[in-house]
């Protein structure tokens, strides 16, 4: 990252949903490491507690919020104690999201799908919610959802966690649209196979649930670790600056060539829902 990246993001505020585990923590601690004060949301107390030490040895400042991302009063308790705490609210990560049901429809259960779209589907709507009154008053913020694998592309076996995903993406280009008046921009960011709970469900899943290509990426993340922290940071730090300004209702995968959008207008049809795949 770059140092006027690192500068445009110091000491303003960002509240991180899923901030336990996973991308979440990682970008977590990333910010942290730019100097940015971080609210750390999560079901999980113990998991907080740990991202709290972690983060607050980077030097920057760490509040716990305690919270389900799919109960709304919950979200805007959690909002309201970021303004007192730190006095502002600069961006929105929405990271928390479950895998769900892994194997064919018919073998899955109908709750299983519903808790899932839930939790990714409702519970980024209700962090985009909770954060926008405030972003819209002060006209400015940003707003980053996390997606991941099936939000661009098929993915059989994994329909919950897909459809609820590609769901996210196209409520983020909507909403980007009825807040651009306000100087709010909102995008999704794949960050990208990593090595994490998600991985090992796949692997307990087993071939006759998740398929062989699953499988085999997933014991090949289980090894490389996959896709650098660093680099899902480059591009979350990028979209939380000044410097994207320009860019709103995208979606950009880590791998993406999103540097030569950065002083640059993209086409309207380039990293959406509908993907313009290269030839």
């Amino acid at each position: 990252m770059t140092l006027h990246t690192v500068d445009t993001i110091r000491e303003k505020s960002v509240l991180i949903t899923g901030a336990g585990r996973g991308v979440g923590k990682r970008l977590a601690i990333g910010f942290g490491e730019a100097g940015a004060h971080i609210g750390l949301l999560a079901r999980s107390k113990a998991e907080l507690d740990l991202a709290k030490l972690e983060i607050e040895q980077t030097g920057a400042q760490a509040l716990r919020l305690p919270a389900d991302v799919r109960n709304l009063d919950e979200m805007k308790t959690a909002v309201a104690l970021m303004l007192k705490q730190f006095g502002r609210l600069d961006v929105l990560i929405a990271s928390a999201g479950v895998q769900g049901p892994i194997g064919p429809l018919l073998s899955t259960k109908p709750e299983a799908w519903a808790d899932t779209i839930q939790t990714n589907l409702i519970g980024a709507v209700n962090a985009c919610r909770a954060v926008l009154p405030y972003m819209i008053e002060k006209r400015s913020g940003k707003i980053i959802l996390i997606v991941g694998g099936g939000s661009g592309h098929t993915r059989a076996n994994f329909g919950a966690y897909a459809a609820s995903k590609a769901a996210v993406v196209r409520f983020a280009e909507g909403l980007a649209i009825e807040v651009s008046d306000h100087n709010v921009q909102v995008n999704c960011v794949s960050p990208g196979s990593v090595y994490s709970h998600m991985t090992d469900e796949i692997l307990h899943a087993g071939e006759e649930k998740a398929g062989r290509r699953e499988i085999e990426e997933a014991e090949q993340v289980r090894l490389t670790g996959g896709i650098p922290a660093a680099k899902q940071t480059q591009l979350a730090l990028f979209l939380a600056s000044q410097r994207s300004n320009h860019i709103s209702g995208k979606l950009i995968h880590v791998n993406d060539d999103w540097k030569r959008f950065e002083n640059q207008n993209m086409k309207p049809e380039l990293y959406t829902l509908r993907r313009v795949q290269k030839i």
